[in-house]
């Protein structure tokens, strides 16, 4: 009886790879729809402005500010770290619709994501708070880039040296091959599917934090650079080698240290 109800959902939405790749592509579009209107709200800015150099205010935040800013980091989660997971679903949902066509249980993949998003929801709080803590320190100005170069070469160091770390090679290796971790650890029951997506959101979460933080550094709510960041992530986490990773690692920490002399030599006395 068990086995049967948990069939059911595959019967009746009868591809599993046909309804993620529709689940992703409203969601990513949900993300990035969100974060365009939210450019589009701002008052005197040019369209490109917009897009480079919203302007939000540094004068502290309210509760419902906080809960925007939280919101604002939610659409940033759909329109950039969905995308880079999209392999490791589509590799679900083959491997779910044809044990649907062998009569097999498999739960949705829906609930794979919705356990991958889970995560990165979850980490939209932890950055909101971030940058909460970054404005109220002056380190982010009124368009919510880094007020200082020194900080901003912080950040990409640490950036690029967290590229040479184990950590992130372990983690890169597990989003670049979901096949045997969901062969070894396959499950039809929805609640062991929603905690594979949570591991696999780990994962990613384990691959990708630094780069994000260089948002800091560039421009939380800069768009150009959100794709951009975006298309390096994805490339990473397809088919990268461990080459590919530390070569991105030395040019973090080359940007850091020109961000930091830049600082210096301004600072320098005449």
């Amino acid at each position: 009886m068990a086995q049967a109800g948990t069939i059911k959902p595959i019967r009746a939405l009868a591809r599993p790879r046909a309804l993620a790749i529709a689940c992703i592509a409203v969601l990513v579009a949900s993300g990035w729809a969100y974060l365009a209107l939210t450019l589009a709200g701002m008052n005197g800015a040019t369209f490109l402005q917009a897009l480079c150099q919203p302007a939000f205010g540094t004068t502290g935040f309210s509760v419902a500010q906080a809960l925007v800013l939280f919101a604002m980091w939610c659409a940033m989660a759909l329109a950039m770290m969905l995308p880079t997971a999209v392999p490791m679903i589509l590799t679900y949902a083959d491997i779910a619709e044809t044990a649907a066509a062998k009569g097999e249980p498999a739960a949705s993949p829906l609930i794979l994501t919705a356990g991958y998003l889970a995560v990165w929801l979850a980490t939209a709080v932890g950055f909101a708070a971030v940058q909460i803590l970054l404005v109220g320190l002056s380190l982010l100005d009124s368009a919510m880039r880094s007020a200082s170069p020194l900080f901003s070469g912080t950040v990409f160091i640490a950036a690029g040296a967290y590229q040479f770390s184990a950590l992130k090679r372990a983690c890169v290796t597990q989003c670049q091959h979901p096949v045997p971790f969901f062969f070894a650890n396959w499950t039809a029951e929805p609640r062991g599917v929603f905690n594979l997506g949570v591991r696999q959101g780990r994962y990613c979460l384990g691959c990708c934090w630094a780069m994000m933080l260089w948002m800091f550094a560039v421009g939380v709510m800069n768009v150009v650079w959100m794709a951009a960041l975006g298309a390096i992530m994805t490339v990473e986490k397809v088919n990268s080698t461990i080459r590919f990773s530390r070569m991105l690692g030395a040019i973090f920490i080359a940007v850091g240290v020109v961000f930091i002399l830049s600082s210096v030599i301004a600072h320098w006395p005449a």
